[in-house]
């Protein structure tokens, strides 16, 4: 069991470094579109993934097209505060590609556009900030995912 992870130009070193970590600890992979805000031998990156970064199965991509073009039949869900349906909405399933945009911006306008039907948010019960710290949505999402899976969380845990 577990996810991948898709973080479409993310720009802090330490939100990728902790998101790397929580794609270990969960069995996900991590995705990772260029460009990067970042070197990824930055040593922020490497703190924040302590020294579990070499177990960690990563995939690098050079742009978002050529990440669409792998993964065409993937099973999507897309995160956005702009999102039209609440995140406990998704219909989770093993294997699932959960898809997050850069901080600054979120996902590309075209992306959001393109997939109406499967585009999520987390709710927000405050007027005073209008999202939550990417690593933050990431670990929402992917322990409520393991939640859904009937099983998912209680098996590891026998």
């Amino acid at each position: 069991m577990g996810f991948n992870i898709v973080l479409v130009e993310p720009e802090i070193p330490n939100n990728t470094g902790n998101i790397g970590r929580l794609s270990l600890a969960s069995g996900s992979t991590l995705h990772l579109i260029q460009p990067f805000g970042f070197e990824i031998t930055d040593t922020r990156l490497k703190r924040a993934g302590l020294d579990y970064w070499q177990h960690l199965d990563v995939r690098i991509y050079e742009s978002l097209k050529d990440f669409m073009s792998v993964h065409q039949d993937a099973h999507f869900a897309f995160l956005s505060s702009k999102g039209t349906q609440p995140h406990y909405a998704i219909d989770y399933r093993d294997n699932m590609f959960f898809v997050f945009g850069k901080e600054s911006v979120g996902l590309p306008e075209h992306l959001l556009a393109e997939h109406p039907d499967r585009l999520y948010r987390i709710p927000i019960l405050s007027e005073h900030i209008r999202s939550l710290n990417l690593a933050n949505a990431v670990s929402i999402i992917v322990y409520d995912g393991l939640r859904s899976l009937q099983g998912g969380l209680d098996a590891e845990m026998e």
